[in-house]
């Protein structure tokens, strides 16, 4: 079965991880979320392409999401002496990825060559793809003006009133080479548990992919990220509230409709199946909320099953 997954970050990447465990190599292509990616002391550094690769590769942090295990700070440390901003955490060898990455992007590589490559030498059996080779950022609006995503997310601690969203660079953009003939041939597409506002939202922003998924003659399935009203992890809640749309299962159906299949809901939420399915999106009721590799797992075989 070829499989096409669009990821975010740290819930993606745990999803991803069962899969992996369970489909050949080189079964699924992973169109990462660009959305995020940030400038950071001069170098270009992309947070849910990292972390799906160092997961995959088998470097991820468990204990924090993100980041290289067993990193230390000392640079970070050290930056403060010359006034540099450090309320975004880079490890000492985590930066060797973006020290990467910015020097290839300035030899002329596009951003899918570097993830390309990048996955590769940590060892990522699948195809790790950006959403575009193009810049989009995702831009929030709070009370004082426009913040980028890590601005809002990691300095601000998501404590900032939510106003509007926006991607911008979108509608410039391209989908990056690989992404609209992978969703073309395959089988299925997974959406992964990912925030649909900041995470799932600016891939689909970019012209051409929104009417790959609904062109596709494969099963989408999306796993909700929403579980008993709430987000399992991060602002999702909030921002899909902003964005009008309802703090449930049934909210992610709406932000993927009308290109949606089916959806995969925590078994806390079996009691909206009946209004998923009067919606036309057929429900898989499941435990989607993971703590461990073996639930890791358990969820992708769910997934796979209920797409075969």
């Amino acid at each position: 079965m070829r499989l096409v997954a669009l990821a975010g970050g740290t819930g993606a990447a745990k999803l991803l991880r069962g899969l992996d465990a369970l489909v050949e190599p080189g079964a699924l292509t992973i169109i990462g979320n660009t959305g995020d990616d940030a400038p950071v002391w001069g170098l270009h550094v992309s947070p849910d392409l990292d972390t799906v690769s160092y997961t995959l590769g088998g470097f991820i942090d468990e204990s924090r999401g993100w980041g290289l295990r067993d990193d230390t700070f000392r640079t970070l440390g050290e930056m403060v002496r010359f006034g540099e901003p450090t309320w975004f955490n880079l490890g000492d060898r985590d930066l060797a990825t973006h020290l990467h990455r910015t020097r290839l992007l300035r030899e002329g590589r596009t951003l899918t060559e570097i993830t390309t490559r990048i996955a590769r030498d940590l060892g990522v059996r699948h195809a790790v793809l950006p959403m575009s080779d193009q810049p989009v950022s995702t831009r929030i609006l709070g009370p004082d003006g426009w913040l980028t995503f890590q601005e809002y997310f990691v300095r601000e601690k998501t404590q900032v009133e939510v106003r509007q969203v926006d991607y911008a660079g979108a509608a410039e953009a391209r989908p990056a080479p690989g992404v609209l003939p992978a969703i073309a041939a395959a089988d299925a597409v997974i959406v992964c548990p990912s925030n649909p506002v900041t995470s799932i939202g600016p891939i689909l922003a970019v012209p051409g992919i929104l009417q790959a998924l609904e062109a596709t003659p494969a099963r989408v399935l999306a796993v909700s990220p929403i579980v008993g009203g709430a987000a399992v992890s991060g602002p999702a809640g909030r921002l899909m509230a902003a964005r009008g749309l309802e703090v449930s299962a049934l909210g992610v159906a709406a932000a993927y409709a009308p290109w949606l299949d089916m959806l995969m809901i925590d078994t806390m939420d079996a009691g909206l199946a009946a209004r998923l399915e009067a919606g036309g999106v057929c429900p898989v009721v499941a435990e989607t909320i993971v703590r461990g590799r073996d639930e890791e797992v358990a969820l992708a075989r769910r997934v796979l099953e209920a797409l075969a």
